[in-house]
């Protein structure tokens, strides 16, 4: 089915026109793919060798510009969307799910082929990719192999023709294009996200730091948040104590506030329907019993 899939985009896509405009719009929906930018070593836009450690060991984040020997420049359609879909490479290489295909896989072929587009706009940087450095077994190709059978079901999101279409529009930019979930929800020994605490936050997030929970839950999430104060903090990066998004959440708010208000409202009105869960994974501190250390 996955074939007939691929086959079907790659063979609309000879005729399509190319839309890096609207492809822009995803990249910054998508945090601007950060991950892909060493920033502290003053790396290249997306040229990878971002280092994300993990308890499996760390991971290097791949380059992603147009260079056609060390990027994606040699990438058609159908290996995008692949890629991205089912988290397989142009020469059949299974992925780490580090790699967040599984959130990417509910986007739509539209959108992907988009911001394909962009990317393709950008200047290409030859760089070639760092080895990952991983723990033995988990260095084996044939984990990721076996991970996506059992737990990778790659399907777009549908809309829930019983909520609005905005609460939709939010639902699909949060649980597909900005993977909000990636960050935000602890994962078990196999590096699943787990169900049960979804957007409850974690302790050990990317690059082993703290991620909030970004539930509804007045104790431990953002329930005492109102509607224009989650939109504020996605604009502006500052949240109602007056403290300042930062790590890898501080880079996507560059991009977050770069989006039509419309889709702010909406990511807005999504988050703040979610079932609260209480999932305490930072100290509060001490000047304020209301306050978080962000």
């Amino acid at each position: 089915m996955s074939c007939l899939v691929c086959l079907l985009i790659f063979t609309s896509a000879q005729a399509r026109t190319p839309n890096p405009i609207a492809g822009e719009q995803i990249f910054h929906a998508a945090g601007g793919c950060g991950c892909h930018t060493d920033v502290e070593n003053k790396g290249s836009l997306l040229a990878g060798g971002r280092p994300l450690p993990t308890p499996y060991g760390v991971f290097y984040a791949n380059n992603i510009t147009p260079d056609p020997t060390t990027g994606i420049g040699s990438w058609s359609d159908e290996d995008f969307v692949r890629a991205m879909r089912e988290g397989i490479g142009p020469e059949g290489q299974h992925y780490f799910p580090s790699f967040p295909y599984p959130a990417f896989s509910k986007m739509s072929a539209e959108d992907l082929l988009h911001l394909k587009d962009y990317l393709f706009s950008l200047p290409p940087i030859q760089q070639n990719n760092q080895p990952h450095e991983l723990k033995f077994p988990f260095n084996l190709r044939l984990n990721a192999w076996f991970w996506n059978i059992l737990f990778h079901d790659p399907e777009p999101i549908k809309s829930d023709p019983s909520r609005s279409g905005s609460w939709n529009r939010g639902r699909y930019l949060t649980e597909a294009v900005a993977h909000c979930a990636e960050c935000h929800t602890p994962r078990n020994q196999l590096g699943v996200l787990r169900s049960d605490l979804a957007y409850a936050g974690a302790k050990e997030g990317p690059e082993g730091k703290l991620t909030p929970n970004i539930t509804p839950d007045k104790e431990t999430g953002i329930g005492g948040w109102s509607h224009d104060d989650l939109v504020y903090a996605l604009q502006t990066g500052m949240v109602p104590n007056g403290d300042f998004l930062g790590d890898l959440m501080g880079m996507a708010i560059e991009h977050y506030q770069k989006l039509p208000d419309e889709d702010l409202e909406a990511i807005a009105e999504y988050v703040l329907s979610l079932s609260p869960i209480a999932n305490q994974v930072r100290e509060k501190k001490a000047k304020s019993t209301d306050d978080f250390d962000w």
